[in-house]
């Protein structure tokens, strides 16, 4: 057995510093039941008006629908990952319902994930804007040229940015790796 350490009241301090994040991680929790009472009123909606609505604005609704849910998935990725990364361990290590990618969680790992969702949720908004561009230039059109260019160029940004945040995450963990690879 080995003696745990004490900390030093400063160390104690500002290690217990994490859990002012706490009431951040029950905000998002309650953000997310915003979307829950959002998705459930444009489901709503799409049932009750489905017989009046174009293929177009069906598919539309259905599009703002995987919207909220990713936004959603979001949140749970950084409720949870951020959570179990700098708060507190959740202890989920049999759980049957643990998610996959919380085995793994760290840092690194949770900002590729949330740029990928922000990736999926720039896709989704940007392919209702290819749906709906239709009505381009046209009087009371939501889009202009410079908007969807825009729109467009911020996506690829963001794509730009995933990418280099897998790379540097990919060249750090390499470079972890190999001083014990050495060390062998």
């Amino acid at each position: 057995m080995s003696a745990q350490k004490s900390l030093s009241p400063l160390s104690s301090l500002i290690f217990a510093s994490r859990w002012l994040q706490l009431p951040l991680y029950l905000g998002l929790i309650l953000a997310q039941c915003v979307y829950v009472f959002l998705f459930g009123k444009e489901l709503w909606h799409l049932i009750h008006s489905a017989t009046q609505l174009t293929e177009q604005l069906i598919m539309l609704a259905v599009l703002g629908l995987i919207d909220v849910v990713m936004i959603s998935n979001l949140l749970v990725m950084v409720i949870v990952g951020g959570y179990e990364t700098f708060v507190s361990r959740l202890g989920l290590h049999n759980h049957p319902d643990q998610p996959e990618w919380l085995s793994h969680v760290n840092a690194s790992v949770l900002k590729v994930k949330l740029a990928m969702a922000i990736i999926g949720i720039s896709s989704i908004h940007l392919l209702k804007t290819f749906i709906e561009i239709g009505t381009l230039g046209t009087e009371g059109s939501k889009y202009t040229e410079a908007g969807v260019l825009w729109q467009t160029i911020i996506h690829c940004v963001f794509i730009l940015s995933a990418i280099g945040i897998a790379w540097t995450d990919k060249l750090m963990s390499n470079g972890h790796a190999k001083p014990a690879a050495n060390a062998h």
